[in-house]
């Protein structure tokens, strides 16, 4: 794919013809210029996590956890497209200007698809979330959309941060992940994978911490033996930003850097994210670094510009400044946070009739935040829609709206000039005078990200705990107690404990991060425009009492392949509007070993409203010792089925859901009889008590 061969070519012709010194200029990711060869200044740093971000204008998708809760390969890719194609506008208007200056280039840092094992992790949210084989599919759609099909690269991805990465956010830089075998290959690596194998991904990004004992960026059985060896990658590895210094400052596996950079080269590192690539000059007359590791590094880097089309005409070099944010992509973004939006609950509240309602009350800190919009890797929109504007635009004149903020998003200092709980009292008002409440409660980037995030309430990006903050928690609750009816809208994420509010409020809306229009989805939805259709990504814990320690990478007890208590939310969670049901599920294919088991699925809307439904397969091994505790989700598909319509879908299960890994990280085939549970949600006993609803089960023996 992309000519790699003749990439490959030209990239070892051109690199032959630079002296050691330039080569090794190429391996960090602010490359200079090299004018004798006609090879312009290049800098690696581009970032489009949910839309070209940190570049200035363009178009605002929903978080990478709300795109997850799409389910939906498909339009992820369309997704993925539309962010390559404004990469790609931007970078020729950056070119012409002469401006090669960090996230104007074509070499995307995304997705994310590290594992959300622990809802406290602060970078969560910029993942597809906890399961593998969702994780896999999506990541394989979103670098297939930024990638494209040409001839060229449209941009190049990456997939990050390899591997078995997913906090404590303060330790990164010193944390040692220990994983087994089998947590390893079951859960950490399949996406990695995927995306390697399948994807075709052009580079893969190291994480911080070390791997069971190893830094990954510097890492021989990550890098060495699985990725360019089992898997046979031949794109390039980056560091993660100044991760190469911690070998030295502070996870001590090197003294000086040196030899820092050194190790991280003879691991195969070819491209470094910070400074310490600075001292591979000084290494290779140390004898630390033979030239041969330094002409491969620059190599590969070069074969990465050329499949970009960066030294010659390239087809996308027409494509124009027009289609930075126009208003197609602006659509695409408005429909990604429609799917992405989780019904929790819906007391006959949802929709809402404007022609019953007088007032609506909008309250909370997140109601009228642009920040809550974005989730973090964003970029600039020129117009933001919050969720009170969206609900203003929708009503218009027929239905007054009054807004209180209520809170800040924590307890902030009034430094004796007021009370404790100062806004809570606005926030009253205007419930007692609303015919119904909408509660905008939640986080944004400053209470969960990454490190150094400004703002972090605990300081590392991570949250403490599954709570909402003690202010936030005490307005639900006042905003409850005047009795009127609340629909409580959460901007998070991750996931949250609600307990609280699905005791007590009418109507619950997981909102995500929702892009910078999100408000008008989000309105959409609460007015019946749009039936929600979105799948939690990820279980909604009762409390954090239910987790393991958050420095524990072992699968026991967590996601919900392994949890063993009830959760709040399970995986694969998500009412609608309509009411769809799998009415029978037949294998349509013989069943033999080592073969992909075709499926053909009924499914009937037994209601008046039109809707998108997930249809979603898991897969229990009823006999292996080595299966996971519970099911796995094994295929889906997002259906649209109007109003008392039927239709016929036909899933592929992959042979892998049919093995097991076992402990010494070893996939195989290990049993022949396996059930299919087919429906909207899992087969668990909180899916069922929920939705109502019953997966059908098919019994699959292999013969």
């Amino acid at each position: 794919m992309f000519n790699d061969v003749v990439c490959k070519e030209k990239a070892v012709q051109l690199v032959s013809q630079m002296t050691l010194e330039e080569k090794a200029s190429q391996l960090t990711y602010n490359a200079p210029a090299i004018p004798r060869l006609n090879i312009p200044a290049y800098n690696w740093w581009n970032e489009a996590l949910h839309g070209v971000a940190r570049a200035g204008t363009a178009t605002s998708f929903p978080q990478a956890i709300g795109l997850a809760a799409m389910f939906d390969e498909q339009f992820l890719e369309q997704v993925a497209s539309a962010i390559a194609e404004e990469g790609r506008a931007k970078y020729n208007e950056s070119a012409r200007h002469g401006d090669r200056d960090i996230y104007k280039g074509l070499t995307f840092w995304s997705p994310n698809i590290n594992i959300f094992r622990d809802p406290r992790w602060g970078r969560g949210h910029e993942t597809y979330g906890e399961d593998p084989y969702l994780t896999s599919r999506l990541g394989v759609a979103f670098i297939k959309g930024l990638q494209g099909h040409g001839e060229h690269m449209k941009v190049a991805a990456c997939a990050k941060h390899f591997a078995v990465h997913s906090g404590p956010e303060d330790l990164r830089h010193e944390f040692d992940a220990q994983v087994s075998p089998k947590d390893l290959w079951e859960t950490y690596l399949p996406a990695f994978e995927a995306c390697v194998k399948e994807g075709q991904v052009e580079s893969v990004m190291g994480a911080y911490n070390r791997t069971n004992g190893e830094p990954c960026c510097g890492s021989y059985f990550l890098i060495q033996d699985i990725l360019r060896e089992q898997w046979q990658f031949n794109g390039h590895f980056v560091s993660d930003c100044w991760a190469i210094k911690d070998f030295h400052m502070h996870h001590h596996v090197t003294s000086t850097p040196e030899e820092s950079a050194a190790l991280a080269m003879d691991a195969g590192c070819d491209l470094n994210c910070g400074n310490t690539y600075l001292h591979v000059m000084m290494a290779n007359q140390n004898g630390l670094i033979p030239e041969e590791q330094i002409t491969k590094a620059a190599e590969r880097l070069f074969t990465t510009r050329f499949k970009l089309g960066l030294f010659e005409d390239c087809e996308y070099d027409t494509i124009s400044f027009d289609k930075v944010e126009c208003q197609e992509h602006i659509d695409l973004a408005v429909e990604a946070a429609r799917k992405s939006v989780v019904l929790l609950k819906n007391e006959n509240i949802l929709p809402l009739n404007k022609k019953q309602l007088k007032t609506i009350g909008v309250i909370g800190p997140n109601a009228n935040s642009r920040l809550a919009l974005k989730g973090n890797y964003y970029g600039t929109s020129s117009r933001y829609i919050t969720l009170l504007e969206g609900i203003q635009d929708e009503v218009g004149d027929e239905v007054r709206v009054l807004f209180a903020k209520g809170c800040e998003l924590i307890k902030r200092q009034t430094e004796g000039l007021a009370m404790e709980y100062d806004r809570i009292c606005e926030a009253l008002s205007v419930a007692e005078h609303s015919d119904v409440v909408i509660l905008c409660l939640g986080l944004d980037e400053t209470l969960e990200g990454e490190e150094f995030d400004q703002g972090n309430e605990v300081g590392s990006g991570d949250k403490k705990d599954l709570e909402l903050p003690q202010v936030q928690k005490k307005l639900l609750e006042r905003v409850v107690a005047i009795g009127k009816p609340v629909i409580l809208c959460m901007m998070t994420g991750s996931a949250m404990n609600l307990s609280y509010a699905e005791a007590h409020c009418k109507g619950i809306l997981q909102v995500w991060y929702p892009g910078a229009r999100g408000g008008k989805a989000v309105a959409d939805i609460l007015f019946g425009k749009t039936s929600p259709s979105g799948k939690l990504p990820v279980t909604f814990y009762q409390s954090s009492d239910q987790l393991p320690a958050f420095t524990d990478y072992a699968m026991e007890g967590r996601t919900y392949r392994y949890m063993k208590d009830q959760p709040l939310y399970p995986f694969g969670y998500g009412l609608s509007y309509g009411k769809v049901f799998c009415e029978e599920a037949q294998i349509m294919s013989p069943l033999e070993v080592g073969h992909d088991v075709e499926l053909l699925v009924k499914l009937f809307n037994d209601s008046l409203y039109d809707t998108e439904e997930v249809l979603q397969v898991y897969v229990k091994n009823e006999t292996s010792q080595y299966a996971v505790l519970n099911t796995s989700l094994c295929a889906f598909k997002r259906v649209a089925l109007k109003g008392k319509a039927k239709e016929e879908v036909k899933l592929t299960i992959p042979w892998n859901a049919f093995t097991i890994v076992d402990a010494k990280g070893e996939r195989r085939y290990d049993s022949s009889t396996f059930s299919l549970f087919v429906g909207t949600s899992q087969p668990d006993t909180r899916s069922e008590e929920l939705t109502k609803m019953k997966p059908v089960q098919v019994n699959v023996i292999f013969k």
